[in-house]
């Protein structure tokens, strides 16, 4: 992913699977740092935004787990062997 689409979808169309998705996309351009200067930044400043979309849908995920769940979150305990 070298470049930027033209045609990319709107952020707030995309699913928390399909954000995550391309943001590792963009992660690994990011990473093997083959882009010019302008373009690199273009790449980060939409990975900030996904990064925004997933938090923002999990956390919407979040509040709905604990309206279902009466309020009352149980903290996950890994399993001691």
């Amino acid at each position: 992913m070298a470049k930027a689409k033209s045609n990319e979808r709107a952020i707030d169309e995309l699913s928390y699977e399909e954000a995550l998705t391309e943001l590792e996309g963009l992660v690994t351009a990011l990473e093997e740092n083959q882009n010019p200067l302008e373009e690199a930044l273009k790449l980060f400043e939409r990975g900030q935004a996904l990064a925004a979309r997933c938090g923002a849908l999990l956390e919407a995920a979040q509040l709905k787990v604990q309206k279902l769940t009466d309020e009352t979150l149980t903290p996950f305990e890994e399993e001691t062997e």
